[in-house]
């Protein structure tokens, strides 16, 4: 078994913040993703500690979710001749800051506008840490979305494409546009690399890779065998998202703002079954609550 390469660390953030991976040799600095706007001031302390005083020099995106490049602003701000690489799928709209096309209007959440230097194509090799990485397209969970892999250590940076229980929501297949087979495809990639450490964008970093595929394609499997399982877990998600967000908020408020945001729409147009939509908002915040993924108390929506 092959170690972790030195100059590597990753902060694992949770679910409202994607892991952080920080990869660092005598001449550079790189960052991968960047978490969500609010811990962004965490993120650049963690960053800051990490680095000693010295520059950030690159930041790298895997994919432009709120989650994975909120913290691109901040730390922007914070060192001034940080060099940005994101996907070159979504430029265009970055560099108009079009909110609709990036998806955080649609689904409710809040990224500060960040600018890129560079693009991060696939089948590009990318020198981090002393080593040579491969920039492999990975769409499914985003269709833009790359993972990071080197070969000599045989490290895989997953993003949302692998975690150690399945992948992340496929929000193209929220959209209607049919996207599970390139789920399957990235998979398939993931297990030719014969990878032996995996970072993935939430959770721990794991080694049991053949496990995690395992749990990935069941997990896929039933989401085809039904779309509208994978409807309502992608649209409880979201609520948990914004409720990891703002902690706490009134259930008339919060259920007020999910009917009125794009993505809740959209899947209530296509799986709510003639309900009205306050009536399904309040069926998912049921669930939530029966997963103890929240609680109410008095009229309070609560995170757990």
């Amino acid at each position: 078994m092959n170690p972790l390469p030195q100059g590597l660390q990753v902060f694992e953030r949770g679910w409202l913040s994607s892991n952080n991976v920080l990869l660092t040799d005598a001449h550079s600095s790189v960052l991968v993703d960047s978490g969500y706007a609010t811990h962004q001031a965490q993120t650049q302390s963690l960053v800051s500690v990490a680095l000693q005083g010295r520059p950030l020099d690159l930041l790298v995106n895997t994919h432009l979710h709120s989650d994975h490049c909120g913290g691109n602003a901040g730390l922007q701000s914070a060192y001034p001749d940080l060099q940005t690489m994101i996907p070159p799928g979504e430029a265009p709209a970055v560099l108009i800051w079009n909110e609709d096309a990036l998806s955080y209007k649609p689904t409710g959440q809040f990224c500060p506008r960040f600018k890129f230097d560079k693009l991060l194509h696939p089948g590009q090799v990318l020198r981090m840490a002393n080593l040579d990485w491969q920039i492999l397209a990975a769409p499914g969970h985003d269709p833009h979305s790359v993972i990071i892999f080197e070969p000599s250590h045989k490290v895989l940076i997953s993003a949302d494409a692998l975690w150690a229980d399945g992948f992340g929501v496929v929000f193209p297949e929220l959209e209607g546009k049919h996207a599970f087979d390139e789920v399957a495809k990235t998979l398939d990639l993931i297990e030719g690399l014969q990878a032996e450490w995996v970072i993935p964008g939430h959770g721990a970093i794991f080694q049991d890779v053949a496990s995690a595929l395992a749990a990935a394609r069941r997990k896929l499997d039933g989401f085809m065998q039904n779309p509208e399982k994978h409807a309502r877990y992608g649209a409880k998600v979201l609520l948990k998202f914004k409720l990891l967000e703002l902690q706490r908020a009134p259930q008339a408020s919060f259920v007020l703002w999910a009917t009125q945001t794009h993505y809740f729409q959209v899947l209530h147009q296509r799986y709510g079954l003639g309900q009205p939509i306050k009536e399904w908002v309040e069926q998912l915040l049921a669930d939530l609550q029966r997963s103890r993924a929240l609680e109410l108390v008095g009229q309070d929506v609560v995170n757990l």
